[in-house]
């Protein structure tokens, strides 16, 4: 009911113009807006990364199930940034980041010049993308825990006695195995990155520098909260769901359609 009386509203005015029925307004007005461009714009560079952001945490499982040397560190340290708020995670990345920062004095030691992380227009989406799945990795890398332990154990001892190397153990026995829980991580982090990321946008860059940090859902925070235009907002979350379901859907066709040849 919520979802229906929200797409309602996308119909209606704002303003002055507020309940009356507008027809298409809002969206005409959304696609037009350079910044909701930008926004979508960084869905499809997020797209583009979701598959190092599913890969660290089914590494780093697998690390841990394979008993690798320091699968104990692993097991201890990877849930601890999942405990902390988005406003805790981004008031830290601010220090670590910034142009004096620590992380731009490491790199003077190795000879490299300093990077603006968080106000370079062409580097600061990929900062705070690396922040998000640093802070959140810890959620997958459970439910790839809780994969494995499905995994068939015979499996791996056959790899072994044939003489599979790691890479090719992952390839051909634990990936085609643990498919249906790469499917669901790979549909949840990027739900999470479309729906939860907007805390630390705001913390780390406020949708800046030049709306290069822009994604959807900041878009509708700030039509809602600051703008104060909540049927434009609700054009805006609109546009996300449908955004979100096409995304959902071509990854899971894709990886069914992976799983298939392997």
């Amino acid at each position: 009911m919520a979802a229906a009386a929200g797409v309602n509203s996308s119909f209606t005015g704002d303003g002055d113009r507020d309940g009356t029925a507008v027809g298409l307004d809002n969206y005409l007005e959304l696609f037009g807006d350079p910044l909701l461009q930008r926004a979508l714009g960084n869905v499809g560079l997020l797209v583009l990364l979701l598959p190092v952001a599913v890969a660290i945490p089914g590494l780093i499982a697998t690390f841990i199930y394979l008993r690798v040397p320091g699968h104990r560190w692993y097991r201890s340290v990877y849930f601890f940034p999942a405990v902390l708020s988005p406003v805790i995670v981004g008031a830290i990345f601010n220090l670590l980041l910034a142009f004096d920062g620590p992380v731009n004095a490491a790199l003077a030691t190795v000879g490299l010049g300093p990077v603006d992380w968080l106000g370079d227009p062409a580097v600061a989406m990929f900062a705070v993308v690396g922040v998000h799945v640093w802070a959140t990795f810890g959620m997958a890398l459970v439910v790839f825990l809780a994969g494995f332990a499905t995994l068939d154990g015979a499996l791996l001892d056959a790899a072994r006695v044939d003489g599979a190397s790691l890479p090719q153990t992952i390839r051909h026995v634990i990936v085609p195995s643990l498919i249906r829980t790469i499917q669901f991580v790979f549909v949840t982090t990027m739900i999470g990155m479309l729906t939860s990321m907007s805390g630390l946008l705001y913390v780390m860059t406020s949708g800046g520098p030049e709306g290069s940090t822009y994604l959807p859902e900041y878009y509708i925070w700030i039509q809602q909260g600051q703008m104060n235009r909540p049927a434009l907002a609700s054009a805006a979350s609109t546009v996300l769901f449908a955004v979100m379901l096409v995304v959902g859907l071509a990854q899971i066709s894709l990886l069914r359609r992976a799983g298939r040849q392997d």
